[in-house]
């Protein structure tokens, strides 16, 4: 394997985990805020869904980077 092939593989892997662990903190969080208080889980939402969105768009950019190489 060359250089290349590895250096796309390690952007791939990093930018892939890092999201992963991100959404899958904010989407603790956000079930651990609804179980405390259920009546916020439309206020709870909206701002969840707009974190899980930029985090994924890490994913992404790591792509793109990738894609560069």
């Amino acid at each position: 394997m060359d250089l290349n092939t590895i250096s796309k593989a390690v952007v791939m892997a990093i930018g892939a985990i890092a999201p992963a662990v991100a959404i899958g903190m904010i989407g603790s969080k956000a079930m651990e805020s609804i179980g405390r208080n259920p009546e916020a889980a439309g206020k709870i939402l909206v701002p969840m869904l707009l974190a899980c969105a930029f985090a994924e768009a890490i994913a992404i950019y790591a792509l793109v980077i990738a894609f560069s190489i």
